[in-house]
């Protein structure tokens, strides 16, 4: 459920006050009243979970002097100015200083609740986008989601370090579903451009045109949106699907980059989806807008080459969405495994998600098998669920391994409760805990 949006309500008058209140609060709005601007300001910071009413005629600090004040606190603060008959001039100077709109006395209270809806509808969408900004911005957790202790992933997670600490700009290619968009977050995310602006363009998704203005411009007046150019401007443009950009948007990209000198001011990304056999990225861009681009280059691995990653991922997977759907995670057998671990994914992680929710779903129906959905997958499963091409040993150690981190995530870290269920001694616990690398303070809570 929707929490009710904060509406802070500014006015010298009580009896004004306490009406505004009481009609939104009618409404579902979550209201909080001061008679002046300067108790208002004690409690409206940069971050405010709502918006403000505010009257512009008060003792003290008036309502344009507040609403300069909360514009230089948050520019992006929604602020609805109440006027009387002869302050119209006024309210159009406090529109230009950045006020949401106004009102004018009296005034409808159904129009007051149309502002207000548009307004917490606005202020919303700036907090839900700035709560992304910060996760995405978080470069730890986000190469937390980079799961998987296979030397490919290792030998990635070095390359997003090293790579975010360099200047130049990136191609980051690699077969589809492999977590290409997630890569050019997380090297935004550890660079020096962490806090600046991070604008993805998929180049696929719209025709030349669209994608010329998208990218370059001109916007139409009434868009609010700036080209991807300009909003990137000193942080990082990513550019998903960089085949498909024609001749012509190919040539301006490359006078951008040209007349920039160097990535230093913007740092272009790139990620190329080619899956043709036959034809490259390189194939498909023209070669000095190639080299530029890929300037610096960054692989990302298919998940067939991933070894053990393939069950810590769907281990992963199926407890996100057994709790999403309030059931018990299904439970992988021994020839389970193996078949998840020998399946070729040419969807890859986007793939194995898929197969791991419709796990949870059939487990939660109490039918069904992993096997049994693999098989739906995979028309040539039958030829590849084998032991062959990998040593017996290597399954079984890695069932093994998944056996144990499975058990003591369900027992959150309870050595005791993981012996008693997998009857082991607790010398011979320790002894396979350190030898997979798993530590017991990563499962407590």
């Amino acid at each position: 459920m929707q929490k009710a949006m904060k509406i802070a309500i500014v006015d010298d008058e009580q009896d004004m006050r306490q009406s505004i209140s009481q009609w939104l609060a009618l409404s579902g709005y979550d209201t909080e009243t001061f008679p002046s601007a300067e108790d208002a300001l004690k409690s409206l910071g940069p971050d405010y979970p709502g918006i403000v009413i505010s009257d512009i005629r008060m003792p003290g600090m008036d309502g344009m002097q507040f609403l300069r004040k909360l514009m230089g606190s948050d520019s992006a603060l929604p602020v609805i100015m109440i006027t009387g008959h002869g302050d119209v001039p006024m309210a159009v100077e406090a529109m230009r200083i950045g006020a949401f709109d106004f009102l004018e006395k009296p005034f409808d209270p159904d129009r007051m609740n149309q502002l207000a809806k548009k307004a917490a509808n606005a202020r919303r969408l700036v907090m839900d986008n700035r709560q992304l900004r910060r996760e995405l911005s978080d470069g730890g957790q986000l190469m937390k989601k980079l799961i998987g202790t296979s030397p490919a992933m290792e030998r990635l997670r070095e390359d997003i370090l090293d790579l975010g600490q360099a200047d130049g700009h990136v191609l980051i290619d690699g077969e589809t579903g492999t977590g290409k968009t997630l890569v050019a977050h997380a090297l935004h995310a550890v660079g020096a451009r962490a806090g600046k602006k991070f604008v993805l363009v998929s180049c696929a998704a719209m025709d030349s045109d669209a994608l010329a203005k998208r990218l370059f411009g001109p916007m139409n007046p009434e868009d609010s949106q700036l080209p991807a150019v300009e909003e990137a401007r000193g942080g990082t443009l990513v550019l998903e699907d960089v085949e498909a950009l024609s001749d012509t948007l190919q040539g301006k990209l490359l006078n951008m980059i040209n007349e920039q000198g160097t990535p230093g001011e913007t740092r272009i990304v790139a990620i190329s989806n080619m899956q043709e056999a036959d034809r490259t990225c390189e194939d498909a861009l023209r070669s000095d807008l190639f080299y530029r681009l890929a300037a610096l280059r960054i692989t990302v691995p298919p998940l067939r080459q991933r070894g053990e990653d393939v069950l810590t991922l769907f281990t992963t997977f199926t407890e996100q969405f057994s709790e999403e759907y309030g059931c018990d995670a299904p439970k992988v057998a021994a020839q389970e495994a193996a078949q998840l671990l020998q399946a070729p994914w040419p969807g890859n992680v986007r793939q194995l998600i898929n197969v791991a929710e419709r796990a949870v779903l059939q487990s939660r129906r109490g039918s069904g098998t992993i096997a049994s959905l693999l098989m739906t997958e995979h028309d040539d499963m039958q030829s590849v669920v084998t032991t062959e091409g990998k040593p017996l040993k290597e399954y079984v150690e890695a069932f093994e391994r998944m056996l144990i981190d499975n058990t003591m995530r369900r027992h959150k870290g309870s050595i005791s409760s993981v012996m008693d269920e997998l009857c082991l001694p607790r010398r011979t616990l320790n002894e396979k805990m350190a030898k997979y690398g798993l530590q017991r303070s990563d499962y407590i809570n």
